[in-house]
């Protein structure tokens, strides 16, 4: 018997709570329930669920503070839900780790929605490949193992398919929107913050220079670009 996805829904509502588990348990989902961030915490440590969905207002720690923290030792997915819409309050969000950005009030098809994408992250595509080598950077794109330097650096699931996506296309000029339909998928299109945002996190981890980037260089107007250095 398949073991059952795990989802964890941190919410202060607890309408929304009961909302959210009976739309997923009925698709065949294990859910559990938190209500604050400091809960959500301590539930990811001990469950280890294969998708976390952290509301941003909630009592003793928000979902943005608690997205933080799971980052320092948690790789699954994130998805942040808020009824602000701001692109700085998914930036925010994003650079503090989330994967994704769902602003309520959102509709069931649409958080399904986001959670296949993010289960497809977590789970990635199975490639027989070689590794790719490129200065001081090795990727293993079977194992899904990043290296800088000899080190093994630490990406998210979303992290690595936007890596693993640049480097396939190596040369390539690619636009946000080929980047958002080919690492997101064909629901996201406009969400171009999501794109700069994760291109930064990247260039911290692998350039040393973020600022002067080597690997994935910025075409102006259009989209990124990974260049392999001579």
């Amino acid at each position: 018997m398949a073991k059952k996805i795990r989802i964890l829904v941190a919410d202060d509502e607890p309408k929304i709570r009961m909302f959210i588990r009976a739309n997923l348990e009925a698709r065949g989902y294990e859910v559990d329930l938190a209500k604050d961030g400091i809960e959500a915490i301590e539930l990811a440590e001990r469950l280890l669920p294969d998708v976390i969905v952290l509301d941003v207002n909630m009592p003793r720690m928000d979902g943005i503070e608690a997205c933080r923290r799971l980052r320092e030792w948690a790789d699954m997915p994130i998805i942040i839900l808020s009824v602000r819409g701001d692109e700085k309050d998914k930036v925010r969000a994003l650079d503090e780790g989330a994967d994704d950005y769902v602003t309520k009030p959102f509709s069931v098809e649409e958080l399904l929605a986001r959670i296949r994408v993010a289960l497809r992250h977590s789970a990635g595509p199975t490639v027989a490949a070689p590794t790719f080598t490129a200065g001081d950077l090795e990727v293993d794109l079977s194992k899904r193992v990043v290296r800088w330097r000899g080190q093994m650096v630490k990406l998210t699931h979303t992290e690595y398919d936007l890596l693993a996506y640049l480097i396939s296309n190596s040369g390539k000029v690619l636009t946000h929107g080929e980047i958002l339909h080919n690492v997101w998928g064909p629901e996201y299109g406009d969400e171009r913050e999501y794109v700069r945002v994760f291109i930064g996190q990247l260039r911290r981890k692998i350039e040393d220079d973020p600022s002067n980037p080597r690997f994935i260089v910025t075409e102006s107007r259009m989209g990124y670009r990974f260049v392999t250095p001579e």
